[in-house]
């Protein structure tokens, strides 16, 4: 793991290891043993579970790549050992509100396990970048593809 590179908590890290491992020991057997078994039919030419196998084979080596190569660069940050928790940082829960006293929860994640449903905002994106070091009563203002918005930090927490 690089020192410097692209911040993941310890759960989202947790979430890839098991997808990959997830794909290296049970989906690729049973494609590979679907293939074999396909393969001993005779002509491949118009053989669907041949042809589909290779392909879905394929597919699942190219993400164990991708995987492999993106958990090698991550950067495991614990957010429980945040040492300022008076500000905003990698892992806060921070509650905002806008201009008319709107609020939501959002919690700052890695990019990698960024699902904007459940309020789980990746480190790079926009809202996260505008509220990166900022404390309870900031006023923080976002460019956003609708227009700029003005959030204020209502409340940080930590693991």
């Amino acid at each position: 793991m690089k020192p410097d590179g692209p911040p993941i908590t310890p759960a989202g890290m947790a979430a890839l290891r098991a997808r990959y491992d997830h794909l290296l020991g049970t989906e690729r057997p049973a494609i590979v043993e679907i293939v074999s078994w396909a393969a001993g039919n005779g002509d491949r030419s118009e053989n669907g579970d041949y042809l589909y196998g290779r392909k879905r084979m394929r597919e699942i080596d190219r993400e164990l790549a991708f995987l492999a190569r993106r958990m090698k660069a991550l950067r495991v940050v614990d957010p429980a050992r945040q040492e300022d928790r008076a500000r905003v940082w990698f892992g806060a829960r921070v509650t905002i509100a806008d201009e008319d006293d709107n609020q939501r929860s959002l919690t700052l994640v890695g990019d990698d396990e960024q699902d904007a449903s459940a309020g789980l905002i990746g480190w790079s994106a926009p809202i996260a970048r505008a509220l990166r070091g900022a404390a309870p009563g900031d006023l923080r203002r976002v460019v956003l593809p609708g227009g700029e918005k003005e959030w204020e930090v209502l409340e940080i927490g930590y693991p």
